[in-house]
């Protein structure tokens, strides 16, 4: 038994991603107020409890294009957002200031937030230019502001960005275990809503079969029997949106076909 359990309550976790809104110093921002932004999380928030999904993560997935060195404001915005919906969260959950591990460990202690999901290692060529991290600063940085019980989720195949060094997945994620005891890895498609190569996630968990293995996006009603039948667990956003489609709201019926699928699987 994995600590997905104790953290979550179950194995065969399913982690739903609550998508804010742009926030403000966003580019897409524009004439929306945080008011609006709030009204529409909750909605959000409440719809993927109802359905019945596990845990919860807080993302600024529409702060396109993202930041590797998120402004202040950001990070006031989604703190101010979560503290607006704690008496309305039901389920454990975590957070995710894409894409600033300092500042997802910053936003985690000031909401009480149980895990964060980042970027912590390798040096990559990117969408938004060269990316590169310091796991050694971000798990100091993690101690030294008392996150230290805060759950590390490491995103080891990042969306819209490739490794600059010609490594196999298998070298990464037992270096990234050995170098780094991560409590787990999320195994990626190329971008939100692409499915995750179920070999891939096999690869990898047979290289780290004591390491909690997520698949980490497109996870879908059609495909979920398959992905958990190898990953321990899955992060699902876009799948959960009305039509499937990236830009929508959370449809709570989505949600609850889904979870029914997964709550069949786990009897299995």
């Amino acid at each position: 038994m994995s600590w997905l359990s104790e953290v979550i309550g179950t194995e065969k976790a399913i982690i739903a991603m609550c998508h804010f809104d742009p926030l403000p110093a966003d580019p897409y921002y524009q004439s929306s107020t945080m008011d609006q932004v709030i009204e529409n999380a909750r909605k959000d928030l409440l719809a993927l409890q109802n359905g019945g999904v596990d845990a919860v993560m807080f993302s600024n997935e529409f702060s396109l294009p993202y930041l590797t060195n998120v402004e202040t404001v950001t990070v006031a915005a989604m703190a101010r957002i979560i503290g607006e919906l704690k008496h309305d969260i039901r389920i454990p959950y975590g957070v995710n200031v894409l894409w600033d591990p300092e500042k997802s460990l910053d936003l985690a202690v000031a909401t009480d937030a149980k895990f964060v999901r980042e970027i912590f290692t390798g040096v990559y060529a990117s969408d938004f230019g060269m990316w590169n991290t310091n796991v050694g600063k971000t798990i100091r940085h993690q101690h030294s502001i008392g996150a230290g019980n805060v759950k590390l989720l490491f995103n080891i195949v990042p969306e819209a960005a490739k490794y600059l060094a010609d490594r196999d997945i298998e070298s990464i994620a037992k270096s990234t275990v050995f170098n780094n005891r991560p409590d787990a890895l999320c195994v990626s498609g190329l971008t939100a809503g692409a499915m995750t190569d179920t070999q891939i996630i096999k690869r990898v968990k047979d290289t780290v079969p004591n390491t909690v293995v997520f698949a980490n996006t497109g996870v879908r009603y059609e495909n979920v029997e398959q992905q958990l039948a190898v990953a321990d667990g899955a992060v699902v956003g876009t799948t959960f949106k009305k039509d499937g489609v990236f830009e929508n709201h959370v449809d709570e019926n989505r949600v609850k076909q889904f979870m029914d699928k997964v709550r069949a699987i786990r009897k299995q």
